[in-house]
């Protein structure tokens, strides 16, 4: 039986360490990225960018399975209806460092640009 005094500093410093999935992404350096909208929700599910490199998303949507037949970024006030099969183009600000979510309509799909 392990003793209290080793185990909760292991688990108290497990509980601080936060880690932003988002955040490990590796940068991309085209400056136009496919995103797929399908009954899994948008793949890739995050999308990382130097600040200042120009981005744009096509988005398509392969399946009337899913709820995401818009796309909705919420900071930047962009709603884009993703008609099926039919690529639709965002093109994004990428002037500061922060992280731009977006998600379906309904926001039960969602996920982010996060410029760096």
């Amino acid at each position: 039986m392990l003793k209290l005094g080793l185990l909760l500093p292991a688990l108290l410093t497990l509980g601080c360490h936060k880690t932003d999935a988002a955040q490990n992404v590796p940068l991309t350096t085209a400056e136009l990225v496919a995103v797929r909208a399908d009954e899994n929700g948008f793949t890739p599910s995050a999308i990382a960018v130097q600040a200042g490199h120009k981005l744009r998303l096509r988005f398509t949507r392969t399946t009337d399975q899913t709820c995401a037949d818009k796309v909705v970024f919420p900071e930047a006030g962009i709603e884009k209806d993703l008609p099926l099969n039919q690529p639709v183009d965002v093109e994004l600000p990428t002037d500061q460092k922060r992280t731009l979510s977006f998600q379906c309509g309904m926001g039960m799909f969602k996920s982010a640009v996060v410029v760096r």
